[in-house]
């Protein structure tokens, strides 16, 4: 929650606010998300406008996660910039809009909506370790980028399995 009564309501009046917060849980996807209760960099300009405050910013956090490819670990950074109009709770035009518009509550306004919604759209779909990660080997699971020439015997069909068995070096009646 961040306080806006220093703004007053006087439409033009700005104020500048950097801070680090801990990071709520479950910020990110299930395979790379900011670790719960770590630093997450909030650089924001509050600006008062007729129907509320405008909240103009960026965040910047640490990542963790895995490789969606050879689930290596990975630990990355993630930048996000975000805009919002927090309406005065006066200013609503009905309550049928209250869960599409974000408003404030007692001149307090709740970033982490926001703040969630930047950082998971910037986070790739499927993040991998490097660009051309080649992954695991499907009949093994050894990681191929540490053995590029990694092979396997070509399988045997399990129908034809009985007949590796078969001396079939001649032929009946020799």
């Amino acid at each position: 929650m961040l306080d806006t009564r220093e703004l007053g309501r006087r439409p033009g009046s700005q104020r500048e606010v950097s801070r680090t917060v801990p990071a709520p849980a479950d910020l990110g996807i299930e395979v790379l998300h900011v670790p719960e209760g770590a630093p997450v960099e909030l650089d924001l300009r509050l600006e008062a406008v007729m129907e509320g405050v405008l909240v103009t910013g960026s965040a910047r956090a640490g990542l963790e996660g895995e490789c969606v490819r050879c689930l290596e670990p990975i630990s990355d950074d993630v930048e996000v910039t975000f805009q919002e109009l927090f309406l005065y709770p006066d200013h609503r035009i009905s309550d049928e809009e209250d869960d599409d518009v974000s408003t404030l509550e007692d001149d307090l306004l709740d970033l982490e909506p926001l703040l969630r919604d930047a950082v998971v759209l910037a986070l790739p779909f499927q993040p991998v370790c490097e660009d051309d990660c080649p992954g695991l080997c499907p009949d093994c699971g050894a990681r191929l980028a540490d053995d590029p020439d990694h092979t396997h015997d070509a399988a045997i069909d399990p129908r034809w399995a009985g007949l590796a068995g078969l001396d079939l070096g001649s032929a009946p009646g020799e």
